[in-house]
């Protein structure tokens, strides 16, 4: 009986004839190869400028620079606050408010909120870096406490801060005896930035701890887009986003700034319509009397009635 021959591979054979004779025709590459076309703020890359390179000290010290350039500013807003979260699923925002904020060195800030339409005054709050004062007319409520007093109301209006607005709108560069900053690049096809991450420093000897905030630039020019702070568990505390940025008396400042604090479950977006910097104030313009009549409330205090 004789053997049974082998099939012949004629197929496979066959195959590799047609694609000898289309890659010798075709070019080795042309049958292999996309190019997808990298778009950044709305061109493609090879129409955008180079992207930036940067160090870690050099992004530290432009905030060294853009933060000791304003020693204080006058500035009327348009302010839009926000109820809600993305972790709760829904943001409600309450539009056409008008705010006048006043800002001086080392931290005094006031923010006088007007209501849509007719105007008038909605609310008036002040701080001097360690504690607050915020009055509220539609309530005739005046409260007073310190600045980390957690934000507890229903009335999310209730809950805002003055150390929110000065905390987003002044970045600060590292704060040595309590930040490391640490250099990260997170270039992709849809993104070119860095990220400047603060961390904290842990007890004498020990490793940093966790991060307690990250900047980031933006690499086509170096302009800060987004400031994130955390707490010690890592959750988000503050999440700002920056754009439009101007030069105002020589100082260059945000005129789009969006501050979202989603553990307290609200946001304020503020657009500056007009910008006085470096303006000389006084120090009456960061006091704030509690109107005659009006109900006291001490956080962390039972409330008082006069």
């Amino acid at each position: 009986m004789k053997a049974m021959r082998k099939p012949h591979r004629t197929i496979p054979v066959a195959l590799a004839l047609i694609s000898v004779s289309l890659l010798s025709s075709c070019g080795a590459g042309a049958l292999f190869k996309t190019t997808r076309t990298i778009v950044r703020h709305g061109k493609t890359a090879l129409a955008a400028q180079s992207l930036l390179v940067a160090t870690n000290d050099q992004l530290n010290e432009r905030l060294i620079r853009m933060y000791t350039a304003i020693n204080s500013f006058q500035a009327s807003v348009d302010l839009t606050p926000s109820s809600g979260s993305v972790y709760q699923g829904h943001i409600t925002e309450i539009k056409d408010l008008r705010a006048f904020v006043l800002f001086r060195k080392p931290a005094e800030i006031r923010i006088q909120g007007q209501t849509p339409v007719i105007r008038t005054q909605a609310f008036d709050m002040v701080s001097n870096g360690t504690d607050f004062e915020f009055f509220l007319n539609s309530k005739n409520l005046f409260i007073k406490g310190a600045n980390n007093t957690p934000a507890v109301s229903k009335n999310k209006i209730e809950n805002l801060r003055p150390d929110t607005f000065f905390s987003s709108m002044l970045i600060r560069p590292a704060e040595t005896d309590k930040e490391i900053p640490v250099l990260m690049d997170q270039t992709d096809e849809d993104n070119a930035l860095y990220l400047l991450v603060f961390l904290r420093k842990g007890p004498e000897g020990l490793q940093p701890k966790s991060p307690s905030r990250s900047v980031w630039f933006d690499r086509l020019d170096l302009s800060i887009v987004r400031q994130m702070v955390y707490d010690e568990e890592g959750a988000i505390v503050s999440d700002t986003r920056y754009s439009k940025w101007q030069q105002y008396n020589g100082v260059l400042f945000p005129a789009h700034i969006d501050i979202n604090r989603p553990k307290d479950a609200y946001g304020v977006v503020m657009d500056v319509m007009d910008m006085k910097m470096n303006k000389a104030l006084l120090d009456d313009q960061f006091v704030l009397k509690r109107p005659e009549g009006a109900q006291m409330q001490v956080l962390g205090a039972a409330k008082e009635v006069h």
